[in-house]
This record gives C-alpha cells, sequence and structure tokens, in this order.
C-alpha cells in the first residue's frame, strides 16, 4: 500500500466514527450519514438486495426509516451503504436504562409493530418461500423433521401482510421527541404477521422472557388474536432461527423444533 493510500485510509478512518462491527460489516457514523461497510468478498447481490429491499419500504411511507441515499465501492474493494443517520437511542438501550418503563416501552412497539403490519408491499419476497428455503437448508434436521415443519409451512394461510423480519428493540431508534425509526430492513418480506410476532418473540426469549411474555400477550390483546395461533409459529421460526448458526440459541432453538401443541 503507498504513503498515500494509508494517508487517505488513515483521514478516512478518522473522518468516521465506529458504531458497531461484526464479521460480516462495520458501520460507521460520518455526520448526517450511517456508512455500512460490508467486508471484503462479501455478495453484491446481498448488498444491492439489501438496498432494494429498503428504498421499496421507503416508498410505501407511513413508516419512519432511515432513507438509503447510495450505494458504491470503496477504495479497498468494499461495498458500502450510505443512510440517513437517525439521533437518537436504541428502543433496547431506553428499556435497559428505565425497567420500570418496560410496559410503556412495549406498548409502543407493538403499536409500532401494527403499523408495519398495516401496510402491503407486493414486490417483497414471500415470508412462506424464504422460510421453505430455510428448512430445507437445516443439515441437523432428520427428513421426518424437515417434512413435518414443511407440511405445517404448507398449511398456513397465505397472508401478504409486510413483516419487518427481525423486529426488535435493537433495531427500533428513539429520538429526543420520542418519534421511532425502524432499521435493518434486509430480512423484510410479505406475509403472515403472526410469524413475524413469533420471531420478535423468539428474539426476547433469547433476552428477557418476562418481556417476552408481556410483548405477546399485549400484542394478542391489541389484535384479538388467539395465542394459540402465534405459538403455532414458534417450530417455524426456530427452525429458520438455526440457519444462523448461532451456538448461544441452539438449545432453546431445538427445544421449539418438536413441539406440536400448545395449551
Amino acid at each position: 500500500m503507498s504513503n498515500q493510500h494509508q494517508k487517505k485510509e488513515g483521514e478516512f478512518r478518522m473522518a468516521r466514527e465506529l458504531i458497531s462491527k461484526n464479521a460480516t460489516k462495520s458501520v460507521y457514523r460520518d455526520g448526517d450519514m450511517a456508512i455500512k461497510v460490508f467486508c471484503k468478498g462479501f455478495p453484491k447481490a446481498e448488498v444491492l438486495n439489501e438496498a432494494l429491499v429498503s428504498a421499496r419500504i421507503e416508498e410505501i411511507g407511513g413508516i419512519n426509516i432511515p432513507a438509503t441515499l447510495k450505494v458504491e465501492v470503496d477504495d479497498d474493494g468494499c461495498w458500502a451503504i450510505y443512510k440517513e443517520f437517525i439521533n437518537g437511542k436504541t428502543l433496547k438501550q431506553l428499556m435497559d436504562e428505565n425497567p420500570d418503563k418496560l410496559d410503556e416501552y412495549l406498548n409502543q412497539m407493538v403499536d409500532l409493530q401494527l403499523t408495519i403490519h398495516s401496510k402491503t408491499c407486493p414486490l417483497l419476497n414471500k415470508l412462506k418461500d424464504k422460510m421453505a428455503r430455510q428448512i430445507s437448508e437445516i443439515e441437523e434436521l432428520n427428513p421426518v423433521n424437515r417434512y413435518d415443519l414443511l407440511t405445517r409451512l404448507d398449511s398456513t394461510p397465505k397472508h401478504i401482510k409486510l413483516c419487518h423480519g427481525d423486529f426488535q428493540p435493537e433495531n427500533i431508534i428513539v429520538k429526543e421527541d420520542g418519534t421511532m425509526y425502524v432499521l435493518d430492513w434486509v430480512h423484510a418480506t410479505q406475509g403472515n404477521a403472526s410469524a413475524d410476532v413469533a420471531r420478535t418473540y423468539l428474539l426476547f426469549c433469547l433476552d428477557n422472557q418476562e418481556a417476552a411474555d408481556k410483548y405477546m400477550d399485549l400484542f394478542c390483546k391489541k389484535t384479538g388474536t388467539d395465542k394459540r395461533y402465534v405459538q403455532q409459529w414458534l417450530p417455524l421460526v426456530a427452525a429458520a432461527q438455526l440457519t444462523k448458526k448461532r451456538p448461544e440459541e441452539a438449545e432453546l432453538l431445538h427445544s421449539w423444533l418438536n413441539v406440536c401443541d400448545y395449551q
């Protein structure tokens, strides 16, 4: 690497504040922009699909989402998505800082999710198709369990509601004035709202069982949904989540795979 390139790279990093980082991407703040930089070699199709899905959600209207500004390849050959930076705290931070306000925050969260479910986006992938692919790819499932899960999935109603796919407190930014923005739409699909709720319940269970149960009860109360209708999706979303291969989640997810009936 030339001295000039090293200097440019140093200036690039100094101008940006690292917000978060994992094995595949780093997120930086640069003024009023949030820049998600993917690792070198990350599939181009996945980057462009993420930007496309976000743009489609923007076009719907009625949901606060950071605007996608541009997509480009940086000097290192890494793909990057530039979005509007939303200044605030995540709902997860607020829940941790104010445990006495958990019920209030959950109420706001469910209302926000219901707003999402009230929308449609016909150009998105179908949730049932995505889950069928995920279940088919899980190596540790024996053929009998795989067939059972796919049969259950096929028998579920065909809905076309907008589903976020990763709706959790960490993906909600709350501004100082209380306005909520929803982040990370890469997993968005059109499908059954109860499947989306089951996934949020699962994510809560991995962190806070009390909050998970309150969330489920609140959603069912607000929508008049029988809890068993949501619970029938738990083995399916657990199987789909297994494709992420996170060791810390394996025990809980496997415990849900063979659950057929709920009281």
